[in-house]
Formats: C-alpha cells, sequence, structure tokens
C-alpha cells in the first residue's frame, strides 16, 4: 500500500515543519511549499491525496488557492483540502468552506484533530490510519 502524499502550503517554515511531522508520524509523504503560487505548481507536477493550505500567505492567499484547485478541469479539483489558520471559527470557516475547503483546522494544530479530519475526508471511517 503506497503512502498518502499530502501538499503542504504555508509560508511559515515551522509550521510547514510541524504539519509534516505529524503527517511522517502517521506514514505520510509531505511535501512542503511556501506561497501559494509554489503550491499550485507542485499540484500540476505531482500527485497528492490531500492538500493542507494556510489562509494568510504573502502573494496568493489561501482562499485564491483554493479557488484555484476547485477550477480546475481535471480530478485534482476534487482534491480534499484542508485550511489551517489561525483566524479562528465564525465567519472565517464559512469562508473557507464557500471557497471549496473541505475542513477548517484551528492553529495550533493538534495530531489526534488533523489525523481525525484527514481520515473523515478521505473516507477512512474516521481516523487515519496510514
Amino acid at each position: 500500500m503506497q503512502p498518502l502524499r499530502f501538499l503542504c502550503i504555508e509560508d511559515d517554515a515551522l509550521n510547514r515543519r510541524v504539519l509534516s511531522d505529524m503527517l511522517n508520524v502517521a506514514g505520510g509523504v509531505t511535501d512542503e511549499c511556501a506561497n501559494g503560487e509554489d503550491g499550485l505548481a507542485q499540484l500540476d507536477a505531482n500527485e497528492f491525496d490531500c492538500v493542507l493550505v494556510d489562509l494568510r500567505m504573502p502573494g496568493m492567499d489561501g482562499h485564491t488557492v483554493i479557488e484555484r484547485i476547485r477550477g480546475r478541469g481535471d480530478a485534482k479539483a476534487r482534491l480534499p483540502i484542508v485550511v489551517i489558520t489561525a483566524e479562528g471559527s465564525g465567519p472565517g470557516t464559512a469562508r473557507c468552506l464557500r471557497s471549496g475547503a473541505d475542513r477548517v483546522l484551528g492553529k495550533p494544530v493538534v495530531m489526534d484533530e488533523l489525523f481525525k479530519c484527514i481520515g473523515e475526508i478521505l473516507g477512512a471511517g474516521g481516523a487515519l490510519v496510514m
């Protein structure tokens, strides 16, 4: 069985490393990008099972990244997208979902919550098992 591949688009290097380390603990493979433009280029060049994206990034923000992914004319338009944000809940969450995100997680990310979220959206019965 192939490990799950994740694309992490996050401008903060420490946050990228923490997310990658969490996913690696579960046997996942993570490609990291520091901005939306690089993230979309990585998505063009590689296959992923799930995209994790921050909202506030210089240049292209997370909402635009999500909208660009959802606007693709191929199967990658349906990739699960999890927003990782410090903005919390409420109107920000609603906007993320309107943009096309599948889920929104607040920072700091808790490993169990991340695994549960990914497991649910990938259809693993509610918990990530890799």
